[in-house]
C-alpha cells in the first residue's frame, strides 16, 4: 500500500528552501535593532538561520518541553521571532503569539488558558523589561516551567538563548513533521468574550496562500514586512508569505517612516506589508516613486469596513487590500489600475482573480443576522463554536465575523459596513466595550475610559479621572497594557 505523505509545515518548507540555496540571504533584521531590543542587527543567510533554528529546537527538547505542548512567545519583528518560531516547529511545539503590548494581565492569562509550558521574550524591547514581565507572569501560571531569553541582562532563572545559538548543535530533534498538527495558537475578543485560537500549518500556509497568490509576489522575492507578528495574520504575511517565495525577509518593528524608506532602498525590497491606512498615506507623501525597487505593497486593513472608502491608491507599484477579520481569517483584493478598491462578491474567493487557473482561498457568505461569515481552508470554525447550549447555532463550518455587510442587489457585490458591536479595535487590540468601562470602575467615582473612532488605528482610548497620573500608574499596577494606561495622559497645554 502506498502511504501519502504527510502535509509539510512551516519547517519543512523552510527546509527545502535551505537544500536550494544555502548561501543566499534569508532573514536581516531592523537596522534600528540597537535602539529597539539593545541587541545589534543581523543579516542571515539560509545556513545560519538553519544553524540557529537547530540550537533552538535542541535546546526545547534537552529542556524536557514534549511534542506538542505550547511554547508562548512575546519577541519584536526581529530575526529572533523568525527563528524561534521555526525552531518551536521543527521541535513539535505549539506557539502561542503573545502580541508584543500585552503585559502582565493578558499574558498570565493567555499562559494558563493555554496551558504553556514555556516561554520566550527579549531581555527589553522598547525600554520596556519584557524578561521581568515574562518572570513575573511565569509565577502565576502553573504550567510554566522554563523561562527563556534573548538579549544582555537577564534575570535570574531565566536561559540565556543567545549563548545557546552561539554555540550551535549538530543534534536534531525527532519530532514528527505533519502540516495537519498545530501550529500556532493566537488570541482574538468576540462578543462572548476573550478566546484562543488554535491553527495548524496548513491553516497558516492556506492564510499566506491567499495574500502570496492575490499581491502577485514574484518567487525569490526581497520582501520587507512592517506589520507586528504577533498574529494569524502577521505570521502569514511575513513568515508563511517569505517561506512561499522563497526569497529574503526584511523586517521592521513597527513604526519608524525614515528607517523604513531606507530600508526600502537599501534593501531593494520588492514587497512591502504595512498596515493599510498607513500604506496610502506614505503613497501620497511619494513614498512610493516609479523609481523605487518596489512592486507590490500588501497593504493590511484591521479595519475593513474602512476600504471601501478610502482614497484612489497613487503609488507605482501594485497594491493589495488585505480584509482582516479578527483572527477568524482573512482575504485580499489587488486594486485595479484606477487605484480604486476593487469590488467584494459573496461566494468562493479565488486568488489571483485575474488568473484562468485561480485557486479557491476561502469563502464569503452573508448570514441572516446580516453580518459576514467565512468559510475555507484557513478558517478555524471549531474555534469560534459557541458555547453548548447556546442558540441558534451556525454552520458548523462557517465563522461569523460580526462585521455587518449589506448585498447590492444591483451589482451583486457586499458592502462591509460596520465593525461587530460591542468590540472595540486599537490597531491589532480588541476589548469589549464593557471590558473598558469595568476597569474604569476600578480607578473609582468620575472616573472614564471609552473608545474613540480613529481613522488609521480604528479606534483610540481616552480616559479622564480626578487624578489622571494616579490613573496611569493604577492600571500599569494592575498589569494592562499601555494602550489603556496611555488614554489618561495630560492633554492639557504646556504652561
Amino acid at each position: 500500500m502506498i502511504q501519502t505523505p504527510a502535509p509539510p509545515t512551516l519547517d519543512v518548507l523552510f527546509r527545502r528552501l535551505l537544500a536550494r540555496q544555502p548561501g543566499a540571504p534569508a532573514l536581516c533584521d531592523p537596522p534600528d535593532k540597537l535602539r529597539v531590543t539593545g541587541q545589534p542587527p543581523q543579516r542571515l543567510t539560509f545556513a545560519e538561520a538553519d544553524r540557529a533554528i537547530a540550537a533552538l529546537a535542541t535546546h526545547f527538547a534537552e529542556a524536557g518541553l514534549p511534542p506538542n505542548s505550547v511554547i508562548a512567545v512575546q519577541l519584536p519583528n526581529t530575526t529572533e521571532f523568525a527563528l524561534t518560531v521555526l525552531a518551536a516547529h521543527r521541535a513539535g511545539l505549539v506557539v502561542a503569539l503573545l502580541p508584543q503590548l500585552w503585559r502582565q494581565a493578558e499574558v498570565t492569562m493567555a499562559l494558563n488558558r493555554t496551558g504553556a509550558r514555556a516561554i520566550v521574550t527579549m531581555s527589553r524591547i522598547d525600554g520596556v523589561s519584557h524578561a521581568d514581565l515574562a518572570m513575573n507572569s511565569a509565577v502565576e501560571a502553573f504550567s510554566i516551567r522554563h523561562v527563556c531569553g534573548f538579549g544582555s541582562g537577564l534575570p535570574e532563572g531565566m536561559s540565556p538563548l543567545d549563548e545557546i545559538v552561539a554555540g550551535g548543535s549538530s543534534a536534531a530533534p525527532s519530532a514528527v513533521q505533519d502540516g495537519r498538527r498545530a501550529a500556532i495558537v493566537s488570541f482574538d475578543v468576540t462578543a462572548d468574550g476573550f478566546r484562543a485560537v488554535p491553527r495548524t500549518h496548513l491553516n497558516l500556509i492556506a492564510g499566506g496562500l491567499a495574500i502570496f497568490l492575490e499581491s502577485g509576489m514574484p518567487q525569490g522575492a526581497r520582501l520587507l514586512s512592517a506589520f507586528a507578528p504577533s498574529s494569524f495574520t502577521g505570521l502569514s504575511s511575513s513568515l508563511v508569505t517569505w517561506l512561499l517565495s522563497g526569497g529574503t525577509l526584511a523586517l521592521h518593528h513597527p513604526f519608524d517612516a525614515e528607517v523604513l524608506e531606507r530600508q526600502i532602498g537599501a534593501q531593494a525590497c520588492d514587497g512591502l506589508v504595512v498596515p493599510g491606512p498607513l500604506a496610502l498615506r506614505l503613497a501620497e507623501a511619494g513614498l512610493f516613486s516609479p523609481g523605487s525597487h518596489l512592486r507590490q505593497v500588501i497593504g493590511l486593513w484591521r479595519a475593513p469596513e474602512q476600504i471601501a472608502s478610502s482614497p484612489p491608491w497613487t503609488g507605482a507599484a501594485d497594491f493589495t487590500d488585505v480584509y482582516l477579520f479578527g483572527e477568524a481569517g482573512l482575504f485580499g483584493l489587488r486594486r485595479d489600475a484606477d487605484g480604486a478598491p476593487a469590488a467584494v462578491t459573496p461566494g468562493p474567493h479565488t486568488a489571483p482573480r485575474s488568473s484562468g487557473g485561480a485557486s479557491v482561498t476561502g469563502e464569503l457568505l452573508l448570514t441572516s443576522r446580516g453580518t459576514l461569515a467565512l468559510r475555507g481552508p484557513m478558517v478555524p470554525a471549531a474555534a469560534y463554536a459557541p458555547a453548548s447550549g447556546t442558540s441558534p447555532a451556525p454552520q458548523p463550518d462557517h465563522v461569523d465575523t460580526g462585521y455587518a455587510a449589506r448585498l447590492d442587489q444591483a451589482t451583486g457585490t457586499l458592502n462591509i459596513t460596520a465593525p461587530p458591536s460591542g468590540i472595540m479595535a486599537v490597531g491589532g487590540y480588541r476589548f469589549l466595550a464593557n471590558d473598558l468601562q469595568e476597569w474604569a470602575r476600578r480607578l473609582g467615582q468620575g472616573a472614564l475610559l471609552t473608545a474613540l473612532p480613529d481613522r488609521l488605528s480604528g479606534h483610540r482610548l481616552a480616559g479622564r479621572a480626578q487624578d489622571n497620573a494616579r490613573a496611569r500608574e493604577a492600571l500599569a499596577e494592575l498589569g494592562l497594557n499601555p494602550l489603556m494606561a496611555e488614554a489618561f495622559r495630560d492633554r492639557s497645554p504646556a504652561a
